[in-house]
């Protein structure tokens, strides 16, 4: 033989005599699940055993209850029964009828028998299709159309031209503020003469057209414009200028 024939000869039989080479597949063997059909058998019956088990256990029985448990349960028991068998006072009644449920219940009733005559179905084809034709409609329109009025407008009275003082005209054609004097006063005029005369009128634009009424803002016959500023009991134009936006 050659070297090379023995060579070989002597690999083989090394190769038979050593260990097996493993399977690198760990499922190998094994059924559905990646084991055992028996096992797996096995696994589907305890879980479908699992699944038809109520999750929760059966209330215990009366005997298994604490005495003190049941006494309590017996006494409730009885009184339930008694209330039930009760026959209703007038107290009671009252009591019911004024419930919450029954109140609601009234107050539906109530707003079922005033509002619904008042309620308009105007809004409900069925309805006016019942209660109106064509026809009427066209009635209706004719009763609208004779009734209907045109209103004819009229010329703005003219306001005469001597009217007396105008006390936003006065109130535009000023310029100086409250308590600013302007105008001469002779005399001195307390505080207590001034309140009285300006409590004889009800607004301070009454007490103003009086005091241009009377020759203000120059005169003050009144003592109604002590400061001499030309506004009486604390008038002021202010809102009168803001209007015109100056």
């Amino acid at each position: 033989m050659t070297s090379r024939k023995v060579a070989f000869v002597a690999f083989c039989l090394v190769a038979a005599c050593g260990s097996p080479v493993p399977d690198s597949n760990p499922y190998a063997g094994r059924g559905v699940g990646f084991d055992g059909y028996d096992r797996y058998s096995a696994e589907q019956a305890r879980r479908d055993a699992a699944l038809e088990t109520p999750r929760f256990s059966p209330v215990p029985e009366e005997q298994a209850i604490a005495s003190e448990t049941l006494g309590v349960l017996n006494a409730t028991r009885t009184a339930a029964t008694v209330r039930e068998s009760r026959v209703p006072t007038q107290n009671d009644q009252r009591l019911s009828a004024t419930s919450p449920a029954a109140t609601t219940a009234a107050a539906s009733t109530q707003v079922t028998a005033i509002n619904n005559p008042e309620i308009s179905d105007e809004q409900s084809f069925e309805a006016v299709a019942n209660r109106e034709t064509i026809e009427s409609d066209k009635e209706r329109l004719a009763r609208q159309r004779e009734a209907y009025q045109v209103v004819q407008p009229e010329a703005i009275p003219d306001r005469p031209g001597d009217t007396g003082p105008n006390i936003v005209a006065f109130a535009l054609s000023t310029a100086n503020g409250v308590g600013q004097q302007l105008y001469r006063r002779t005399g001195t005029v307390s505080d207590s003469k001034f309140q009285r005369a300006c409590s004889r009128f009800p607004t301070s634009d009454q007490a103003q057209l009086a005091f241009l009424n009377a020759g203000g803002p120059k005169r003050d016959r009144q003592g109604l414009d002590p400061d001499g500023d030309g506004f009486a009991c604390y008038w002021d134009p202010a809102p009168f200028r803001a209007a015109r936006g100056g």
